[in-house]
């Protein structure tokens, strides 16, 4: 294999980059902060860089067998805790960004983890033996409930406690982190995560949400007093979506101030793993919305489709219990069973998914290739990314 050249992928991800955010042009330099952060914030933002280094090499994205739907930016933050669509329901704790979601090859998902745990793994202080041990554990979980169907339930202390963290919030602490109270009526808090959206958008997007309600809700079962439009604003958030349209929704909710309802209405592109596999459905939305419903036991509440413009928006109410693991605040002794446990979620998520599973459990030679190709994987990575610090 010729040795992939981080620079020239370094180069490839800042025309990404300059091409994502060619709408709201000033976030660039935000998301390149963001991305500068570590190799692993680096990783986050630069799915295209990884899907085009599995198409320029392809003995990168080898491997054993297994397709269907693939999460499609699988790394150790994009799982975390939410409520489901079920109201009587615990909060999950699960998958939860499927921007990138395709149906392809199963390993694709799973070299990219690996890789994250390799550059995580080295970022919270584990030494080259210790990340590979961290991967030895993920496709232990992962390889074991692919095959089984069943998903794991012994939690790691870390992710235990981040739902007993969330458990304990309300609604009120949800609108006082993202809204401001003014008498009797609330907006958004302008600033750093909110800003005012053009006014020539704002009908459009009260239009596309009440599109929205009328597609979540066909009979008419929710009061759609509910769903009055009290605030729009344009939402900065995330670091491979910066640059995104986002329209965040202020809505009347159940009547009081501290009853509003947040709504996130995200335009969702083409995914990476294009430059790979074919993508279906065509519109980016339904994709979104069929892949959270085909992995997921119980999707995230009143999630939903809609457009503006043409443009397809995945729709989402926010609500309190969401939230992320904070990788800065765990301890190396809980990363083994956090990777295992990691790696028997997106092994369920796949089997949900499923179009083709494995004929057999991945050999110990499949899994140590997947292993040795996220190596070269990582290393290309963190090149480009030191790349990238010395071009900004």
């Amino acid at each position: 294999m010729v040795a992939p050249d981080p620079r020239s992928y370094a180069a490839l991800q800042l025309d990404k980059d300059r091409e994502a955010t060619l709408d709201f042009p000033d976030l660039l330099p935000r998301k390149h902060t963001r991305m500068a952060e570590s190799p692993l914030a680096y990783l986050r933002g630069a799915a295209p860089l990884f899907y085009a280094l599995l198409a320029d090499h392809p003995e990168l994205a080898e491997g054993p067998d297994g397709t269907g739907w693939l999460v499609g930016d699988a790394h150790l933050e994009n799982f975390g805790a939410f409520r489901t669509a079920h109201a009587d329901e615990a909060v999950a704790f699960d998958v939860n960004d499927f921007d990138e979601a395709v149906i392809g090859p199963f390993r694709f998902d799973v070299l990219r983890l690996l890789t994250a745990a390799i550059l995580g793994g080295r970022e919270l202080g584990s030494n080259g033996a210790a990340s590979l041990a961290l991967c030895q554990a993920l496709l232990d979980g992962y390889v074991s409930v692919l095959g089984s169907g069943v998903a794991p339930t012994n939690r790691p202390p870390a992710v235990q406690r981040l739902l007993d963290k969330v458990a304990t919030r309300s609604h009120r602490d949800l609108l006082d982190r993202r809204t401001e109270l003014r008498g009797s009526t609330r907006r958004f808090s302008r600033g750093d995560r909110y800003r005012d959206l053009d006014p020539a958008m704002v009908p459009k997007a009260e239009a596309a949400f009440a599109s929205y309600v009328a597609r979540l809700d066909p009979e008419r079962k929710l009061d759609r007093g509910h769903f009055a439009v009290e605030d729009v604003a344009f939402r900065v958030a995330g670091v491979g979506s910066l640059g995104t349209l986002r329209i965040a929704i202020l809505a009347r909710g159940k009547g009081q101030p501290d009853s509003r309802w947040i709504f996130d209405m995200k335009r969702e592109g083409v995914p990476a793993a294009q430059a790979l596999v074919p993508v279906q459905p065509e519109n980016p939305a339904e994709r979104v919305f069929a892949a959270n419903t085909a992995c997921l036991q119980s999707p995230p509440r009143m999630m939903g489709i809609t457009e503006l413009d043409g443009q397809p928006l995945f729709v989402r109410r926010l609500l309190p219990q969401e939230d992320k693991l904070d990788l800065t605040h765990l301890k190396a002794a809980e990363l083994p069973d956090l990777a295992r446990y990691l790696g028997g979620l997106l092994g369920m998520a796949h089997h949900r998914g499923a179009r083709q599973l494995p004929a057999a459990p991945w050999t110990d030679a499949e899994r140590t290739g997947l292993v040795q190709r996220a190596i070269v994987i990582a290393g290309v990575h963190e090149a480009s990314y030191l790349s990238m610090c010395h071009t900004l």
